[in-house]
């Protein structure tokens, strides 16, 4: 890998920093973004030089490369080069080009945004080759600027990268845990695997404030539901983030967390007070931009306290430019939610939507659904007036700045040595599992059920939901869990139920539990008319011990008439799982509180559990 190494930083590396500065010297700005253990921090170059060097770089673009430098775009397959035959099919048919490389070519794209499910993550050397791939296309352009790689790698219920790279506790386990410093830790160990593997930019931490049990798509992607205690985690990730090089990013502006409507498939909206946003959802993003924040993503939101035009405030001048810029006086980039997203398509067709956002104080666009449309209708934008050279500059600015900051210029490529050294190594795993030690929930614990003992409870069923992991996140959650009590010195048996058991299903669980000595259920979002109600009524009435642990939002218990023993794990993923099992073990006492309140069912005005219970053994 060395060679390989020495022929990509000679041949292409050398050139984006040529273009940059003109002595040479390359980007300044790497300084202490650049995570220890990995390059050795650069001297700090002052503002005015580094500006002035990226002016040059901007100056010497054409209009159609200054426009593709707005867009953060997704692209199939596992190569920048050489994808699989039905990733090519894929690029040719929703972007028009083969693959990564040519991407970048005729779109001269500033970003590329990596999923699991467009093929791009196998195993981290790949994408350390794929990184690699694209930076080498980047620079071998006229005017070789290196591309922002990114990915939503909040950890928790939202992952990109999976095993062997570290999985941590997601957002809500680590507002139960309450540790600040087990936030930063945390962002620090994410941050520095995905420098290792070439990626520069986290869409993390989930800023909202996730005041609304009903949520659909914010959940446990968000700290608590405590603006102040939000506010603190969000602080420590952001800086743990940027702590190991890459940029992190708060979402979603101006806060997503009391909404009932996914933006995914509709236009939600927020009928907080300017009153009401100032004291819940702010925080948040303040202490964001306090920290450092590279970037802010915005919400595909109706906020009409803020703005009476019913736009979404991805679209929205008063919200963006008024508030964002301007009252939070917020001056890194600020990206679009993507553009494929229905909540930004339901009033204006794809060909506008940039064009505006773009007016409304946007840098950044993600995803949209029709590249060449969206490429097309801003450059069209820019040549009619609509946008003017001057701000499109200022925001090219942005962007490159917050690139110089991550290392970009000075050397955007990485190699199998770095990956290794970095990625999934113990000591990054055992942090995880210390960390995730301390943000199980218990919830209720009638009559000491537990912690289940191995002298009485030896023979433990395990059912329940076998949600789909996470990206690369292990599982399934039942065998996850056996497997786990089988270590501690159980003998469990998963039998996998699902969201909805049938009668039948409910039948087999309740047989194999009369063979066995205790039941662990794991249930997902029950709701007043869930299966898993059932199932969880016909295990209660055996009379055996049965431990409830809710593996995705904390509200489910508030459902389940008669358990006595409830947990909370707040995700599903194994850290996560295998922290459950050394609680009902016994082995780790319950150390995390509610960081949101569980509603009772019959009185959904009143607190089941309020915020901050939790008990220990």
């Amino acid at each position: 890998m060395h060679s390989r190494r020495t022929v990509l930083t000679t041949a292409a590396a050398s050139a984006a920093a040529a273009a940059v500065a003109a002595s040479g010297s390359g980007s300044g700005s790497a300084h202490a973004a650049v995570p220890a253990g990995g390059r050795r921090p650069r001297k700090p170059v002052p503002d005015a030089a580094r500006r002035a060097r990226l002016r040059r770089l901007i100056a010497r673009m054409t209009p159609e490369e200054k426009v593709g430098q707005l867009f953060v775009m997704r692209v199939y397959g596992h190569s920048a080069t050489d994808p699989d035959p039905a990733d090519v099919a894929a690029n040719q048919k929703e972007i028009g080009v083969a693959h990564a490389a040519e991407l970048v070519a005729r779109y001269h794209v500033g970003g590329i945004v990596y999923f699991g499910w467009a093929h791009n993550i196998r195993d981290p050397h790949q994408v350390a080759d794929l990184s690699n791939g694209i930076q080498k296309a980047a620079a071998g352009r006229r005017v070789p600027v290196p591309v922002l790689i990114t990915t939503d790698q909040e950890h928790g219920a939202v992952n990109r990268v999976g095993a062997p790279a570290t999985l941590l506790p997601g957002a809500m386990a680590l507002g139960a845990g309450g540790s600040r410093d087990d936030a930063r830790t945390a962002g620090r160990i994410a941050g520095r695997e995905l420098f290792a593997m070439g990626i520069r930019q986290d869409y993390a931490p989930d800023a909202d404030v996730n005041v609304n049990p009903a949520n659909p798509v914010i959940g446990v992607r968000s700290f608590g539901a405590d603006p102040r205690a939000v506010a603190r985690m969000v602080a420590g990730q952001v800086k743990g983030y940027q702590e190991g090089g890459v940029a992190a990013c708060a979402k979603h502006f101006p806060g997503h967390g009391d909404t009932d409507t996914d933006s995914h498939v509709g236009l939600p909206y927020i009928h907080h007070s300017a009153e009401e946003w100032e004291r819940l959802d702010a925080p948040s993003f303040r202490a964001a931009i306090a920290a450092g924040v590279d970037s802010i993503m915005t919400a595909h939101i109706v906020v009409p306290a803020f703005d009476p035009s019913g736009d979404p405030a991805t679209l929205s001048r008063p919200i963006l430019t008024g508030i964002l810029r301007k009252r939070l006086g917020y001056r890194g980039v600020v990206v679009t939610d993507s553009l494929g997203m229905q909540g930004v398509r339901v009033k204006y067709g794809d060909a506008r939507v940039p064009v505006l956002a773009l007016k409304a104080g946007v840098d950044q666009l993600l995803n949209p659904p029709d590249l060449a449309l969206a490429h097309r209708s801003v450059l069209k934008a820019l040549q009619e007036g609509e946008l003017t050279e001057r701000a499109l500059d200022a925001k090219l600015m942005r962007i490159l700045l917050l690139k110089e900051r991550r290392g970009l210029f000075a050397d955007p490529y990485t190699t199998h040595e770095e990956v290794d050294r970095v990625v999934g190594t113990r000591r990054h795993l055992a942090t995880a599992d210390r960390i995730a030690d301390r943000t199980t929930t218990l919830l209720r614990n009638d009559a000491g059920v537990l912690p289940l003992s191995r002298r009485r409870e030896r023979r433990v069923l395990v059912v329940g939901v076998d949600e789909a992991a996470p990206s690369g996140t292990g599982g399934p959650p039942t065998a996850v869990l056996a497997t786990a009590l089988g270590e501690l010195g159980f003998t469990a048996t998963a039998l996998p139920t699902g969201p909805s058991p049938s009668q039948r299903r409910i039948d087999e669980a309740v047989a194999a539990l009369g063979e066995r000595d205790a039941a662990v259920v794991a249930t997902y979002n029950v709701t007043a008319d869930s299966p898993q109600r059932r199932l969880v009524g016909a295990l209660l009435g055996t009379g055996k011990p049965v431990v409830q642990l809710a593996v995705r939002n904390p509200y489910d218990i508030a459902q389940l008439d008669g358990v006595k023993a409830a947990l909370a794990s707040y995700s599903w993923t194994d850290v996560e799982l295998r922290a459950a099992a050394r609680v009902i073990a016994g082995r780790r006492d319950p150390a995390g509180r509610l960081p949101v309140a569980i509603m009772r069912a019959d009185a959904p005005a009143e607190a089941l559990y309020g915020i901050g219970h939790g008990l220990s053994y």
